[in-house]
């Protein structure tokens, strides 16, 4: 077994190098600052795409949780997406570093706290940890639902009710959703990581309970993804990359503040069978599942093989059963074989059911980064160094 896992962990390691040299190598903006908006699957440039706060954050975190300093991604943010006026940061930017979208969406603020704590956290900056507070602060003081729990999707500029909540094109319009609430629980627990105390303790154990009770379903034990303000389910939509993915995330948050109060341990490892079913023989995980019209998406993105690497890698641990070890190592040979862009670098954006590479995606942009896969390499690694050095 030892030696499965040094395989993995070394693979794991050259994987976390590659990812970082094409980033490093092909994205950053030496004209405008910062990072290169978008670059296509050919890896063409886009020299005046907008630029995406949460591309900005997930760099910022991905090379401070790799510990390779970077200060250009922490003063872009710092200096281009941080709104000095109303506080938070604004969802997109034009290539010189302009507003362009300014509304605050509740997602992109909590990347911002989460990118800006892993830099805190890398080297003690504590600018960094000033604007993390700040920004916290702002998400919890304008979007908190005071009346009936959880976090309102987005607002205006200014912090009033706007009508188009939707994070991107495909979503639904509705006040909640299953994944800002995910990213929310993920910010709030690197935040707690370096500036612990009982209000934001008391934020996670909502946001915990708020997983058990409301959006993990105890009908199908998949995510619910939209939700009006009252908590009434408003999709049915399954998302197999997001049920792997929040199984780690909603222990990670239990852990943290070591809450015995919830036995939510059943609910995750059910959630994990649950995102199963998504699983193809060969290894990957398709990406969603209609149920009213028992339809299929026969796509496999890169971001859920990834957290399905983490997720059933998690499982493993918690149960000692292999087959969760074994399916962790098959979600990386898929990667391995369908995922990897051998002539331009990094990881498609996904594949069709053929394997063909969806050639009209981005290979960096507004939702493509270095962020899944990169975590997958550093969660792997140090889940095995834990596990035999």
């Amino acid at each position: 077994m030892n030696v499965l896992l040094e395989q993995y962990r070394e693979e794991m390691k050259q994987e976390l190098e590659d990812i970082l040299a094409y980033w490093m190598k092909f994205t950053i903006d030496t004209k405008n600052g910062g990072f290169i908006g978008r670059i296509d699957h050919d890896n063409n440039i886009d020299a005046v795409a907008p630029k995406g706060s949460v591309l900005n954050s997930r760099i910022l975190w991905t090379f401070s949780a790799a510990y390779h300093l970077t200060k250009r991604a922490f003063q872009y943010l710092a200096d281009y997406f941080i709104d000095k006026e109303f506080g938070g940061v604004y969802w997109t930017v034009n290539h010189k570093g302009e507003p362009l979208d300014t509304k605050k969406q509740i997602y992109a603020l909590s990347f911002a706290v989460y990118g800006l704590s892993e830099f805190y956290q890398a080297t003690k900056n504590e600018k960094a940890l000033g604007f993390a507070d700040h920004i916290y602060g702002d998400i919890v003081r304008y979007s908190y639902d005071e009346k009936n729990g959880g976090y309102i999707e987005a607002l205006t500029r200014d912090w009033k009710e706007i009508n188009d909540l939707r994070l991107s094109a495909k979503d639904a319009n509705e006040k909640k959703s299953m994944n800002t609430h995910l990213h929310v629980l993920e910010a709030f627990v690197n935040f707690y990581r370096v500036s612990p105390g009982e209000p934001l303790r008391a934020q996670l154990q909502e946001l915990i309970r708020l997983f058990a009770d409301r959006i993990i379903s105890k009908e199908t034990n998949h995510l619910v993804l939209f939700f009006d303000d009252e908590w009434n389910q408003r999709s049915n939509l399954v998302s197999y990359g997001h049920d792997i993915e929040a199984s780690w995330l909603i222990q990670e948050a239990v852990e943290i503040i070591e809450d015995r109060s919830v036995k939510i341990k059943d609910r995750l490892l059910a959630l994990v069978k649950a995102a199963g079913e998504g699983l193809d023989q060969d290894g990957g995980l398709w990406y969603e599942h209609d149920p009213v019209e028992n339809q299929l998406i026969k796509q496999k993105h890169s971001w859920p093989q990834a957290e399905a690497m983490i997720g059933f890698f998690n499982a493993w641990q918690n149960t000692g059963d292999e087959k969760y070890l074994r399916q962790s190592l098959k979600s990386w040979e898929f990667v391995k074989k369908h995922m990897h862009d051998k002539n331009c670098g990094e990881w498609y954006w996904g594949v069709n059911e053929d394997y063909s590479p969806m050639r009209k995606e981005d290979k960096v942009g507004i939702w493509k980064c270095p962020y899944h896969n990169s975590r997958a390499c550093i969660e792997i690694i140090n889940r095995i160094n834990s596990l035999i050095d």
